[in-house]
Formats: structure tokens, C-alpha cells, sequence
């Protein structure tokens, strides 16, 4: 799945961007789950700084009980991560996310791949919602 890449200047801010990703997964029936920031624990566990990174776990909870109903050992690749984060160099926000089709994949049952291209779906949908201007 392509990333959506912002500019700085034309979109928003960083935590703007966190916020309209979070508003537009929810719009798909997702929550977030899990919400690693990337770049603080950078800093704190190695003294680095560097550009906001924040990784998203999203779901979207019908679809997860359906995929572990088929396969209990599919928790392993869930949540659905979607990845916030600065571009400095470019001066940029990019917003990238995992695809379940490949991810989900991995597991050789039909059934599985159904869902994942349901979610999938749902992901490219959010991924367009924030292609619209803010």
C-alpha cells in the first residue's frame, strides 16, 4: 500500500497529523490498540533525538475475533501498524501503512485472506480520506 506523504507546511503539524490519521481509522471502524512513540524512547533509552515517529497499532475488532476464530496464532501479526512520522529533510509528514494482504498472507487459509482484503479495503480508504485537504 502507498504511503500519504504531507507537506509540513501545506497539512499540519505533526500531532495533527496523529489526530486526523486516528479520526480517519476510526471512521473505518478501527481503533487504536497500541501507541508507540518511536523517537521518545529513542531519546530516553539512548539519548537520541530525532524526528516524531509514532507507530499506530489499529483494529478493528470484528475483523481481528474473525481472523483468530480461523487461526488463534494470527496474533502474532495483528494489530494493523500505521506509522506517523516527520520527514525533517523534506519537510514532510508521511503516514505509511502495513498491508494485510501480505502480512496476513502468511497464513494459508482462504478464509484469512478474505478478511485481510476486507481490511485492507478499509485501510486504502483512510489512506484516501487523508489525501483530502484538512
Amino acid at each position: 500500500m502507498p504511503s500519504i506523504v504531507f507537506s509540513a507546511q501545506a497539512c499540519c503539524a505533526f500531532d495533527d497529523a496523529i489526530t486526523r490519521t486516528t479520526e480517519a481509522l476510526k471512521a473505518q471502524g478501527f481503533g487504536i490498540i497500541s501507541d508507540i512513540d518511536v523517537s521518545a524512547t529513542l531519546k530516553a533509552k539512548l539519548g537520541v533525538d530525532r524526528p516524531p515517529y509514532r507507530i499506530l497499532g489499529a483494529c478493528a475488532p470484528g475483523y481481528a475475533m474473525k481472523a483468530l476464530d480461523f487461526d488463534p496464532h494470527i496474533g502474532a501479526l495483528l494489530p494493523c501498524n500505521v506509522v506517523v512520522r516527520e520527514d525533517a529533510a523534506n519537510q514532510q509528514i508521511v503516514v505509511d501503512f502495513m498491508n494485510p494482504t501480505s502480512v496476513l498472507g502468511l497464513i494459508d487459509k482462504p478464509e484469512v485472506h478474505a478478511i485481510a482484503k476486507e481490511v485492507c479495503e478499509k485501510l486504502m480508504k483512510v489512506r484516501d480520506a487523508l489525501a483530502q485537504p484538512a
